[in-house]
């Protein structure tokens, strides 16, 4: 068994995680996140274990980790790239920018590269679809992203892969514009 980031085995973690939900209705789901933000992906060797614990089929378990698609199955990348293909996207320039990306990154959607430097997925809608094309970048959200712009934000920056379209006071200035609730330089505001 694998040993998890507290030296826990992996099977001692799977059962802290149900115990801590035991009794809840529909415990299934908030252990798979759960277990998910822990490790950064579900390992497969976690899946019959959590049906024995839960008392329910395998197949159960396996078909709720494979509905949802932000479920991995293998460590990510260093860094996590996913950008938008919904239509309101595609209509401004998406397709052109996954074609751009997956040439820069080296993989295609769904794949991690072989130095697990970098993970590119897709999603279909962030909700941003005022700013697309959108792209997220280990959890921040950037929008109005052309082939140019993506390379900007992939490029290393002070606060590591972090940069804006250019503009002085990239990181700081972006930061407190999204504390403001405001997006600046094409930027995506999370809620």
């Amino acid at each position: 068994m694998t040993t998890g980031p507290a030296g826990e085995t992996l099977e001692q973690r799977v059962r802290s995680a149900v115990a801590a939900h035991r009794g809840e209705r529909g415990a299934l789901l908030p252990i798979l996140h759960e277990l998910h933000a822990e490790l950064g992906y579900l390992d497969p060797a976690a899946l019959p274990i959590l049906a024995a614990e839960l008392n329910i089929s395998r197949a159960d378990v396996y078909g709720v980790v494979t509905f949802y698609h932000d479920f991995r199955d293998s460590p990510p990348g260093a860094t996590t790239v996913r950008i938008c293909r919904a239509e309101a996207c595609q209509a401004v320039g998406a397709e052109r920018l996954a074609e751009h990306a997956t040439r820069r990154l080296g993989v295609g959607f769904g794949e991690t590269s072989a130095d697990r430097a970098v993970t590119l997925d897709e999603v279909f809608c962030f909700g941003n679809c005022a700013l697309g094309p959108t792209v997220e970048v280990d959890g921040r959200l950037y929008g109005r992203v052309d082939e140019r712009r993506f390379d900007e934000v992939m490029r290393p920056g002070p606060a590591g892969t972090d940069a804006t379209d250019g503009a002085a006071g990239t990181a700081g200035a972006a930061g407190a514009a999204g504390a403001a609730g405001t997006a600046g330089a094409g930027e995506a505001v999370r809620p």
